[in-house]
């Protein structure tokens, strides 16, 4: 199946699961996606009301941005608060709803700009044999927006496996292939990791898809922030 049938396959599927979209800044995004915020029994702590441990340090290690040009991961994990998430955009599985509510992340957090300027998103690329810089951009261009006020957001990958390996080895990130290539769901088996990492590059949560609520992702951010003093 062609690359951009695949994605816009996927990505359809995605849509049509969080249901309507409104238009904001060229994109489709979706309404709020219901998550587990909407089933708790008892509210959503306040930011700043409860701590978010220390897991482990993150990691750096070769990149290429969506201009091809090499990076460290290392510079985009210190500095400010980042939300940072491996996919591969082939993926017909959980990457597109997990990028579909980093989206949501992105445009929730632009309500609030003493937040939007402390916080970075970055997806990560673990197919660099097919998510090349420029697919990369691509993908960039079908969510970020050029609208201001909104949280930096990176598209990453990787020149080859070789480099990519360490990187996924420090995140425990496995991904396999899987015996039919031609899976409608995507050539890759992985379990989907999003790390919430601190301004000092400490991460201090780690989400799955069940958890990537854009409102309980944001209050954690701002949770972080006030431990800096900084305003949530």
């Amino acid at each position: 199946m062609p690359r951009n049938t695949f994605f816009i396959g996927a990505m359809l599927a995605a849509l049509l699961a969080a249901g309507p979209v409104a238009a904001h800044d060229g994109r489709a995004h979706p309404a709020p996606v219901s998550g587990p915020a909407d089933n708790y029994v008892f509210a959503i702590p306040e930011p700043g009301s409860y701590s978010l441990p220390a897991i482990r340090q993150a990691a750096g290690g070769p990149v290429l941005d969506e201009h091809g040009a090499p990076r460290d991961l290392g510079q985009f994990v210190t500095g400010q608060v980042t939300v940072l998430a491996f996919i591969y955009t082939q993926c017909g599985d959980v990457c597109p709803t997990a990028t579909l509510r980093l989206a949501q992340l992105h445009d929730l957090a632009a309500h609030d700009p003493a937040t939007a300027a402390r916080l970075r998103l970055v997806t990560m690329s673990f197919d660099p044999e097919n998510d090349t810089p420029q697919i990369m951009r691509e993908h960039a261009e079908q969510w970020r927006g050029a609208a201001g006020g909104t949280p930096e957001w990176l598209f990453l990958t990787a020149a080859d496996a070789a480099s990519l390996a360490p990187v996924l080895a420090a995140y425990d990130q496995t991904v396999g292939r899987k015996p039919d290539p031609n899976d409608p769901t995507g050539a890759l088996n992985h379990i989907l990791r999003v790390f919430l990492i601190d301004a000092e590059g400490t991460v201090r949560n780690i989400y799955s898809l069940d958890f990537l609520d854009p409102n309980l992702v944001l209050n954690d951010v701002r949770t972080l922030l006030m431990e800096r003093g900084g305003r949530s």
